[in-house]
């Protein structure tokens, strides 16, 4: 899956340039899209502000409780704060990162990772992409 932002374009920020907005994950103007296809079924995206085609979208990502992101990598680094539920992250080379809401983490761009919401809440993660958004599955050879 290269570009997830193509069925989310048109959910870009409802307000206007220049103006401030407030977003949270039960906002009933949010419009939340589907993410790429090996990711879990009721997985859902939402583009906050900017254009995810674009540099420098922010979106909300939902992981339904008990489930994994399969093996996958970003061209954009990520800058995530878990909002909700409890998430784990497993980074190739690094030891698991286990997140509670409010935790910030990094993540580099073309690091390959596999996620789990590892709570019976559903996980939501703000995500702040720097280039494009996009998702990669990594393939077993």
């Amino acid at each position: 899956m290269a570009l997830l932002g193509l069925s989310l374009a048109g959910s870009a920020t409802a307000a206007g340039k220049g103006e401030a907005f407030i977003w949270n994950p039960d906002s009933p103007d949010l419009e939340w899209g589907e993410c790429p296809a090996f990711m879990p079924d009721d997985c859902r995206i939402a583009v906050l502000q900017g254009d995810p085609a674009e540099p420098n979208a922010d979106v909300f990502f939902r992981l339904p409780g008990n489930s994994t992101a399969d093996h996958h990598w970003h061209t954009s680094a990520e800058r995530m704060v878990l909002v909700s539920g409890e998430m784990q992250v497993d980074y190739d080379g690094q030891e698991p990162v286990k997140l509670a809401p409010g935790t910030y983490a990094y993540g580099p761009p073309r690091l390959a990772h596999t996620t789990h919401c590892v709570s019976e809440e559903d996980c939501v993660l703000f995500i702040a992409f720097e280039d494009p958004v996009d998702a990669h599955p990594v393939h077993a050879d």
